[in-house]
């Protein structure tokens, strides 16, 4: 039988189970840095996820602890559909995906891992990046360290939007 680690995972699996909100947490910490964030706008933050689907796996978070859609203000909306054109711009720049997944899991039953905090995900995809390593392994191979990957999105927002962006 062949084996893949993925050491990385585990203290993701192992960890204590949480009571804080990690969304509330990261901006809170003074250290942008270490926690991923990319960017803040006003009302909302681009970050990357530290579980990510593929490479490149940002969300766009409102810095206010809602659940759902409908509980946003119509400033915070408009925040968070910016980092994600934001957010696509920057992921076209840097790692020139083929396309994109872009959406939100509301509730656990729709695959929330964080439930209590609305968060938008904006997935880069590359045609072939769907192998059987997921579908008969259960495993995702992700071929970039998220430190790389964050140096990249720093740089290609920096670009964009000007330094001192995280």
């Amino acid at each position: 039988m062949k084996r893949l680690w993925a050491p990385w995972r585990f203290a993701y699996i192992a960890a204590p189970a949480v009571t804080a909100c990690v969304l509330c947490e990261a901006p809170a910490s003074g250290d942008d840095r270490a926690v991923l964030i990319l960017h803040r706008a006003q009302d909302a933050y681009l970050i990357l996820n530290r579980f990510p689907y593929n490479t490149g796996h940002l969300m766009a978070v409102p810095f206010g602890h809602l659940a759902r859609p409908d509980e946003l203000t119509p400033r915070e909306a408009e925040a968070l559909m910016a980092l994600v054109s934001l957010g696509v711009r920057a992921l076209e720049l840097a790692m020139e995906p083929d396309g994109f997944n872009i959406g939100m899991n509301l509730g656990r039953a729709a695959g929330a891992g964080i439930a209590d905090h609305l968060h938008l995900h904006i997935v880069p995809r590359w045609s072939g990046d769907t192998n059987f390593m997921p579908v008969l392994g259960g495993v995702k191979v992700l071929p970039e360290h998220l430190d790389d990957t964050y140096q990249r999105l720093a740089t290609a927002l920096a670009s964009l939007v000007g330094p001192d962006t995280a």
